[in-house]
């Protein structure tokens, strides 16, 4: 890999979110040596000449096999924006472990991940090449956030995790991609094998019908005694808390799982003595938004709501902001509080941070990722970038704490 043209390659740069990742890059690459690559030249032409980085144009329809496989053989890392994935995330994946290429995305489509994983995750194992999904907002707050907790449980306290918590609070717009994303997903005919709580594990025949149970997703608004506040079903729920899953049964196979009958769950937060009226409208639009998905009106949605490539304004993005409470609890009765949070709109400026803190992590500190070089498969932030990540985003401006 030393040999190789780049470190790493961003695709899908003339993108919505592509376009925040070559911003990024120009200013935190350093000497790394990276290029943006598309489908397009004029308009990753145009985002080279806006940006004002002189970082090389690399071309590659997401069908075109050939094209993606020449990217992905000049590069160590690739990064990718371009989704829904499952339409267009495929080949790039294929590419890049024929080339032994590490690999990371912002998907939160969690059927397709159930392919990688089924198609790829033995021989990048054996290989030793990341394939690491899931590294936007969707879902390194929840993955690294409960690995965090139970592994500070584990050195600090002595004792086993039992279960952890999240509560998040924010405020920020939505982009055309990630409605994309939730369109595709219904008109795949994939929503209903979203629904298993345990649906990315390695080996599903060995969960129980109790432990099933035990981690439905949540649908109603309750007040939660632990926080003090009511709490209602986050929408993110049903892909991040498979991530964490995923990763507590990955790391159990090694015999550094968070404890026996881990369970991990999460919510909205809503302060205040009225905290109640928002949760249950959160609820209930929950609710209604998944049917009205699962209905003719999702082609009325379609034409309503942002597009593919659109998406909030430079103040909306600028002014947002996330927080995501931890809540973890030993198997002797004990708590530990942390906390994940940044400013900068979540689904944007955050994801962007995550996104490209990975790759950075992968590119840069190849020799400190958790379990050596060694370790590859269809992994999870926490899995394959671990300790590493929450140190590098501590020093991009993000808090990460727990107590």
């Amino acid at each position: 890999m030393s040999t190789r043209d780049y470190d790493v390659v961003l695709y899908g740069a003339s993108g919505f979110t592509g376009k925040q990742t070559v911003a990024y890059f120009a200013q935190h690459a350093g000497a790394l040596r990276w290029a943006i690559g598309g489908r397009n030249r004029d308009k990753l032409a145009a985002v080279q000449k806006q940006l004002g980085t002189n970082a090389d144009i690399l071309v590659a329809d997401s069908q075109d096999q050939t094209a993606l496989d020449a990217i992905a053989a000049r590069t160590r890392v690739m990064l990718t924006t371009a989704g829904p994935y499952a339409l267009y995330g495929s080949r790039l994946v294929a590419a890049c472990m024929r080339h032994q290429t590490h690999y990371v995305d912002i998907t939160g489509e969690t059927v397709w991940v159930r392919e990688l994983i089924d198609r790829h995750h033995a021989q990048a194992a054996a290989e030793g090449t990341r394939i690491i999904p899931f590294c936007g907002f969707d879902s390194i707050p929840s993955d690294l956030g409960a690995y965090l907790m139970a592994r500070h449980i584990q050195t600090q306290l002595k004792a086993q995790c039992r279960e952890v918590k999240a509560y998040f609070q924010m405020a920020g717009g939505v982009n055309g991609g990630t409605l994309a994303t939730a369109f595709n997903l219904y008109e795949s005919g994939q929503a209903k094998q979203a629904r298993d709580p345990f649906l990315l594990n390695p080996n599903r025949e060995a969960v129980t019908r109790e432990a099933i149970q035990q981690n439905q997703d949540p649908t109603a608004a309750r007040y939660d005694n632990d926080i003090g506040a009511w709490a209602a079903p986050f929408v993110m729920g049903p892909i991040n808390t498979r991530v964490v899953r995923r990763s507590h049964a990955l790391l159990s196979e090694l015999g550094e799982g968070y404890g026996a009958d881990f369970r991990y769950q999460e919510f909205m937060k809503f302060n205040g003595a009225l905290g109640w009226m928002p949760a249950m409208g959160m609820a209930a639009g929950g609710s209604v938004f998944e049917l009205a998905l699962a209905s003719p009106l999702r082609s009325l949605m379609k034409a309503m709501l942002p597009a593919p490539g659109a998406g909030p304004s430079e103040k909306t993005m600028n002014e947002g902001w996330f927080r995501c409470e931890l809540l973890g609890h030993t198997t002797d009765g004990r708590k530990v509080r942390g906390v994940i949070k940044d400013k900068g709109d979540p689904g944007n400026r955050a994801t962007v941070k995550f996104l490209c803190e990975s790759a950075l992590c992968l590119a840069l500190q190849e020799n400190e990722l958790p379990g050596g070089k060694e370790r590859g498969g269809v992994l999870t932030p926490a899995t394959g970038l671990g300790e590493l990540l929450a140190e590098r985003l501590r020093q991009a401006g993000m808090i990460i704490e727990a107590e």
